[in-house]
């Protein structure tokens, strides 16, 4: 879920054209549940194989971030989630409790005949296991695409090598990226250009935006460690929020006293007592200084073996995204076509 800074957020619109040529870091749990949610079936059942294996998310991967790279010349690196802070439990138990309540309203919307509802209720259902982590995983190395383990939080892993210099951007729906450091957050990768919303039954228009740290704690005078005092007032995916205490006035308050140390007594006393703790998570995160962006080959015989032969990818489709591919690495230079294409 992240933390809600859209009220003070200072951003600005762009086009996917804007960033050709850029290399961004994307979360790839958040993008593949976005993928799980809304490729389905009009019941709102995932796309799955013969076998019972889901797919939906692997049908994004292919079809829509092959298309970002090819028809944008974009360089993407996928960055995984590793093992949560144990402080992310209660926000995992509340997701838990959300798709729970979810399931049994999609089966009684199928029962009724309620497909629109169905659909609703489906998307928030999506669950990602290791299986289909590493199913994603096997299809971008078959793509050459490069992925990247992080020991904890996704997020925390992209903004550090945004920081280094080795991507443009991080790219994420949710603004914790800011909270880890992030220079620039790019948010809606999106071809498509809209976003279903379950609770209302339908779907809103979507444009990318470009979220520059340094001009955001430039615009409200902050600095970023008062910015994650101020996602701590709010709540965080760590810690729950201080009741009554919006992003707006949470900005007023940290502006006006500092940080969290100085906040009047009736209000220091509400904020939970770990949020030194939580503090640190998004200063100091375990990240991997050792991390290694490597670009593979794109391997054509492999991607059907696995796509179609085991998956019951369309032959024809999986054909067109490896014809899609190549043209692109033909558009780059010598050098990098050598390393692409054995």
């Amino acid at each position: 879920m992240g933390v809600n800074l859209t009220p003070i957020i200072c951003k600005r619109i762009i086009k996917l054209d804007d960033l050709e040529g850029r290399t961004l870091a994307v979360d790839a749990n958040n993008v593949l549940y976005q993928f799980l949610a809304l490729i389905r079936t009009p019941d709102g059942s995932p796309l799955k194989s013969r076998d019972g294996r889901i797919t939906s998310h692997l049908a994004g991967l292919l079809y829509r971030s092959t298309r970002l790279i090819s028809n944008y010349n974009m360089n993407l690196v996928f960055v995984f989630d590793g093992k949560p802070p144990r402080h992310k439990e209660r926000e995992i138990e509340k997701r838990r409790q959300v798709r729970r309540r979810a399931e049994e309203e999609w089966r009684e919307a199928l029962k009724a005949g309620d497909y629109a509802k169905a659909f609703s209720k489906a998307v928030m259902t999506s669950r990602l296991t290791r299986e289909m982590i590493e199913d994603a995983k096997r299809l971008l190395s078959l793509l050459g695409i490069p992925y990247v383990q992080a020991p904890s939080e996704g997020e925390a892993q992209a903004a550090y090598m945004a920081i280094k210099g080795d991507v443009w951007a991080s790219s994420s729906r949710d603004y914790d990226s800011l909270l880890f450091g992030t220079p620039r957050l790019v948010r809606y990768l999106t071809i498509s250009g809209r976003e279903f919303l379950p609770s209302l039954g339908v779907s809103r228009p979507l444009e990318p935006e470009l979220i520059t740290l340094g001009e955001l704690l430039f615009h409200h005078g902050i600095t970023r460690r008062q910015l994650v005092d101020i996602a701590i007032l709010i709540g965080t995916d760590f810690n729950r929020g201080v009741r009554g205490i919006g992003p707006k006035k949470a900005l007023d308050l940290i502006r006006r006293y500092g940080c969290i140390e100085k906040l009047p007594e009736i209000i220091r006393r509400r904020v939970p007592e770990n949020y030194d703790e939580v503090r640190e998570i998004f200063l100091r995160p375990d990240i991997d200084t050792n991390y290694e962006i490597k670009y593979g080959y794109l391997k054509r015989e492999e991607l059907y073996e696995f796509l179609c032969e085991e998956l019951d990818f369309s032959r024809d489709r999986v054909g067109r995204v490896i014809d899609r591919m190549l043209s692109h690495y033909r558009r780059m230079s010598q050098s990098q076509l050598e390393r692409w294409i054995p």
